[in-house]
């Protein structure tokens, strides 16, 4: 199973959930384009929370140095993002793969991330409880639906909000995976917890 975890925008939780979701599964993980912090990237993020053995952490295929839009970032580096360079790693292995930003953020004139979820990908969506994050969870839902790409399922993130969370089950008819709470702090015990919290839901996409 290939999974994309994608966003309805940044800071929304992605690698928080990217990591419950591959320590649930053993996955691998990758993270295609890292944008800034290349010290703390995601990836050190998920070496730091997953505790299981079996998970392998596939390189970037683009390191940029700043933190911005990669089609900005990039041409700070003085390069183009070429998606025919972004090559998915060979596993036998389930592999989560991360997005950056949500869904439309700009790879370069042409593409944008949802342009890098293929047709064997399951996309989990990761929506953050905010003023404003309905619509933006409503576009990201629309904007995939309009790429005929089918959202295997949703994450929320942030302390229970039952009137936000129902109007977008309700309109969407998404598959609720789970909530993650505002916790104080993560660590390998609190991906862990969340990890056996969503397993059942997380095997049965």
């Amino acid at each position: 199973m290939k999974l994309f975890i994608t966003g309805i925008g940044t800071d929304v939780g992605k690698t928080v959930a990217s990591a419950i979701v591959t320590q649930s599964l053993e996955a691998d993980y990758w993270k295609p384009i890292q944008a800034g912090d290349l010290d703390n990237s995601d990836s050190h993020k998920i070496k730091k929370y997953v505790s299981n053995t079996k998970t392998v952490i596939h390189k970037n295929s683009y390191q940029l140095n700043t933190p911005a839009s990669p089609h900005y970032s990039a041409s700070i580096d003085k390069i183009t993002i070429d998606i025919a360079e972004i090559i998915e790693p060979k596993t036998k292995n389930h592999l989560v793969i991360e997005g950056a930003g949500g869904i439309l953020v700009p790879l370069n004139n042409s593409d944008c991330i949802v342009d890098l979820i293929k047709k064997d990908y399951k996309v989990i969506l990761v929506s953050r409880h905010y003023l404003g994050s309905i619509n933006h969870t409503l576009l990201s839902f629309e904007a995939l639906k309009s790429r005929n790409i089918k959202i295997a399922g949703i994450i929320f993130s942030g302390d229970e909000n039952k009137a936000l969370e129902t109007i977008i089950l309700e309109k969407t008819g998404l598959n609720f995976i789970g909530r993650i709470e505002n916790e104080p702090y993560f660590d390998e015990n609190v991906i862990q917890f969340y990890a056996d919290e969503f397993r059942e839901k997380l095997l049965a996409l």
